[in-house]
Parts: C-alpha cells; structure tokens; sequence
C-alpha cells in the first residue's frame, strides 16, 4: 500500500512539474520550430500586425483575393533591422513577439463564426515603443553612411528610434535570400545597433573618467597635465588626434577636450582591480539587459597589464569594443542620475478589436553609479557641448551634452566616429548614440548626426 502512495505521489508531483513549466515556459514551447503547437495556430489565425507608438503599420499580413497571405514592410527597409522579418526564419520584433503575434483574442462568438465559415480569426497586434518620425530623422541623418544611431527616453527606458546600415527591404527577404547567404562582407542582416561591436574610442573617456573620479573623490579636480600632442611612458606613445597641442589640461578640459594623452596618462594611474569593478556594474562582459539579441561587450582587464595596455583601454582603443546599445545604456545612467531603466522596445499587445491583452514595460534597473557621480559626468559631457569637441551642439532652442570619439580601427588608423550624449540638460528625455563606421572625427560627423535627431524630438514636442 505504502508504495502504491508513493507512486501516486510521485506520478501527481510529475505532473504538476510538467504543467508548471509547461505555463513558465509557454512562450518558448510554441515558438519552438519542432512544436506543433505553433502551426496549429498559425492554421487558426492571420499573423497579427506590428505598429509604431503612434499607431502606424511597421508589419502586416495582407490576403490576396486566393485567400494567400503575405508578410508586408509598409516603411521598406527604414524598420527592417529592429522590426526584422518572419519570412526564411525570424529576427528582430518578428520573432520576439512571435508568440503573441500567432496569437488570436478575439471573443469567442467571432471565433465561432469565424469557423463555420472557414475563416481565419484575426491575431493579435503588437504596438512598439519606435516612433516614425524619429525614425525617418535618424535614417536621413545617418544617409549613406553604414552605422547606426539609437534614441531611446532614459527616464522609461523606451526606445524611440534604432537605424542600422546597410539596410535591406524585408519585403524582398525571399528574392535576396540566396544571395545573402553568399554575401560574407556587408553583414547586410547584422543589426549594428545592437549586435554591433566596434572600439569605443574617446567616448570611452566616459568610463575612465567615472573610475578616475571614484579612486579619487576628494581630489580628482587637482589633476593637471601639460599636453605636448602626445605622451611617451615606459617606452609606449599615445598621440592625440591629429597629434593637436592641448597644452595645460586639468580634469575637466581634458574631458572636454578629449586629449588622449592626458587620458592615457591618466589610464597608468589606476587600480586594474577598482577599474575591473567598475566595468563590471557598467555590464560590460555581460548580457545586456535588452529583449532583442544584442552583443557582449569585452574589455581586457588583467593584473600583469603593460603600460601600452594600460593607456590604450584608457582612451577606448585596444582589445575594448562595445555596442553602439550599450554606450546609449551607459549615456541613459548618466542621464537618469546613475540609474538604467532597462531598454525595452515592446509596449502592448491588442486584440483585433483594440482591447488590451498585455502591457510591457521596463524589465528592472541596474544602479552604474551614484547620483553624486552621475551628476559629475553630467557636468563633464556639458563641458563638450560648451567648450569642447561637441559646439556643433550650441545654439539650439535646448541644452544638449555629450561625448564624442574617434575610434581607429585599422593599421592606417581609419576611424570610426562616434557621439554619445542626452537632451535638455537640465531634465533628460533623450538619449541619441550614432556610430559611423570609418566616417573619421566624431565631432565632424556624428555630433552633425545626433543635432538632426535631437532636432527631430525636439520640433515633434512643439
């Protein structure tokens, strides 16, 4: 008797595992390719749509007059990177949302009609975060240049624009799908906002500066350094771009500046231990927190660094490269008084009718930094708007900071440039990254770039 209980038991605690994991992990179960589940429903219901936060259509299913359906891009190629597409596969909003998408809530009397008369029921739509207008802006500043820019509102973590090039039209995925698959070079599907890793550049300056400041809090002002265009330690040189004279810096006009001698001075003075912590709250070398695949930024930090190692991690060069997401995440901290509200992209699911069936928000925060240092490196990236690397930004209806790089990539020290930077000052609502790949000097080109997307906000609030 005794064992035909515990058999019992052991055969009701089996089953309760199976149908609690089966409701933890539904989404995943059905989005799995071998799940029949999923095909099912796709049997059942038309896909259903993906808007903007403002209600326009980013992705549709439309019927021919056969009764066939096809996936449609109204925008072409403008969303095609964080929209993605649902056709040879599933990328971006497509297959993240893909559970909901083949989803249909209608009431179940329009299902029952629906039936008897060999209809499919109408799926469930999804509404983004992304707005047009900003998108469009992004996408003309960015131009014919490949790279990518990213907007997002650091006080929700919502991301209001994300522009990648080369782009592609999902509309033609199916036509050009063999000859992706033989396109090794342009990284056509490559989502560089995200999945992007580049050398970060003086924009790196951001994160020296903030371990700078915390090994030193009393003192960090006191700094000083004469810059000569370049700076030899320990039989190692660091030039600054161009090899400029900076002259007397002290902490804030190197800053503002971007004097890569100083900084690589600067970058021999720290404690690789502190330094190491610092990256690791700032999440490099970890998954970001983001609902789109996006990449790992590495950094190498060790004990036996060299000085040449030292001062080139100093001024973002070297082994350190980093998404264009997760400097826009960074600049979000600053922004938000040391505190990321995780990026999300997804705001809602709604049936056909328009009720709503979920809401999604930011996932959690992560703490980078003190208010009290936040509030410094708010003032420093001021300071390149004011008197430094990023005047391109003066002049305008709002305050603007941030922080520019030139990043070399390459044996012929080609660059990439690069602007990281938030908007007003004085109570951020916009955070703007650009990074152009092989463009040059980051005040030159993207400070240009992020003007014409700060503007885009800024005249849509009027």
């Amino acid at each position: 008797m005794l064992v035909t209980y515990f058999f019992v038991f052991l055969f009701l605690g089996m089953m309760t595992y199976i149908c609690v994991y089966a409701y933890q992990n539904k989404e995943v179960m059905i989005n799995n390719s071998y799940n029949a589940g999923q095909q099912i429903l796709v049997a059942q219901n038309r896909r259903g749509s993906i808007m903007s936060r403002d209600g326009e259509v980013l992705a549709e299913t439309t019927v021919g007059p056969d009764g066939s359906e096809t996936r449609t891009y109204p925008y072409d190629s403008l969303f095609s990177h964080v929209v993605g597409y649902s056709t040879k596969g599933k990328t971006g909003i497509e297959s993240r949302m893909n559970y909901y998408l083949i989803q249909s809530n209608i009431p179940i009397t329009e299902k029952m009609n629906n039936g008897m008369l060999e209809k499919k029921n109408s799926g469930d739509n999804v509404y983004t975060t992304l707005d047009v207008k900003l998108q469009e802006a992004a996408n003309r500043a960015l131009g014919v240049y490949e790279g990518a820019i990213i907007a997002t509102d650091p006080r929700t973590g919502e991301v209001l624009a994300m522009v990648s090039k080369p782009d592609f039209n999902p509309n033609e995925i199916a036509d050009i799908w063999e000859e992706l698959l033989e396109d090794d070079e342009s990284g056509l599907l490559l989502n560089r906002a995200a999945q992007g890793l580049y050398p970060p550049g003086s924009t790196f300056k951001i994160v020296t500066a903030l371990e700078y400041i915390r090994e030193n809090p009393s003192n960090y002002t006191d700094y000083g350094f004469t810059c000569n265009g370049a700076v030899n330690i320990d039989g190692s040189r660091i030039q600054c771009y161009h090899g400029v004279n900076h002259g007397k810096v002290d902490f804030a006009k190197s800053f503002a500046k971007s004097c890569n001698a100083s900084y690589a001075n600067m970058g021999t003075r720290l404690d690789i231990n502190s330094f190491g912590t610092t990256l690791d709250k700032l999440l490099f070398g970890k998954p970001l927190p983001f609902e789109l695949e996006s990449a790992v930024s590495r950094i190498q930090i060790k004990e036996d660094m060299t000085t040449e190692e030292q001062m080139q991690t100093a001024i973002g060069q070297g082994e350190t490269v980093v998404s264009p997401l997760h400097m826009n995440m960074i600049t979000c901290a600053i922004a938000n008084d040391g505190v990321l509200r995780h990026l999300y992209v997804v705001d809602r699911v709604e049936n056909a009718n328009g009720a709503v069936i979920k809401r999604f928000s930011s996932s959690g925060t992560t703490k980078m930094m003190s208010e009290q240092e936040a509030g410094i490196l708010q003032g420093l990236m001021r300071e390149v708007v004011e008197t430094g690397t990023g005047t391109k930004l003066l002049d305008k209806p709002y305050t603007a900071a941030g922080k520019t790089g030139s990043a070399e990539y390459n044996s012929e020290r080609d660059s990439h440039a690069w602007f990281t930077g938030f908007a007003p000052v004085e109570d951020p609502e916009i955070c703007v990254t650009v990074l152009i790949e092989g463009a040059g000097s980051g005040s030159d080109y993207a400070v240009p770039m992020a003007r014409r997307v700060f503007d885009a906000y800024f005249d849509m609030k009027e």
